[in-house]
């Protein structure tokens, strides 16, 4: 059955223009290319400071961990410092006494050394723990080091 003329005319254009517009002009790609572009620069970003977060989390994780162990060695050798001595603090008495497996590395720093103040190169800090009026106690704690070398704050 033939079609009459102006339909035929009509069918073979529409056959013509979808096997034209079979593939992508190069504006449309590079349309697509630069709007994947700006949503990477959007979620990049994000991750990045998931990856800091998590960094914090960890950091306040050990120091919970490490703070009840060292209450622990407290509370079970009573005249002797956990962390050896208050003006060069190491992890020898935890580590030999089986309260620390391995020396705990701060993710922040990448150190796992003890100083009585912070810096970039410490990983924790073994200082007076400050009273809530601001005052230095009698008790030394552990504090973490930030990744710019001050002390975590918590």
């Amino acid at each position: 059955m033939r079609l009459p003329p102006l339909m035929e005319h009509n069918e073979m254009r529409n056959r013509r223009n979808t096997n034209v517009r079979s593939a992508f002009t190069l504006i449309e790609i590079l349309i697509v290319v630069v709007i994947l572009g700006i949503l990477a620069a959007i979620v990049v970003p994000q991750f990045t400071n998931a990856a800091d977060d998590a960094n914090d989390a960890s950091v306040r994780s050990q120091l919970q961990t490490l703070r009840s162990q060292i209450e622990l060695y407290r509370a079970q050798n009573p005249t002797v410092n956990p962390l050896g001595s208050d003006t060069t603090p190491v992890w020898n008495n935890m580590l030999d006494g089986d309260y620390l497996t391995t020396a705990p590395v701060n993710p922040l720093t990448g150190s796992a050394t003890i100083g009585t103040s912070p810096s970039a190169t410490t990983g924790w800090v073994w200082r007076l723990k400050t009273l809530s009026n601001g005052d230095p106690g009698t008790t030394f704690a552990l504090y973490g080091v930030a990744s710019d070398g001050t002390e975590y704050t918590e």
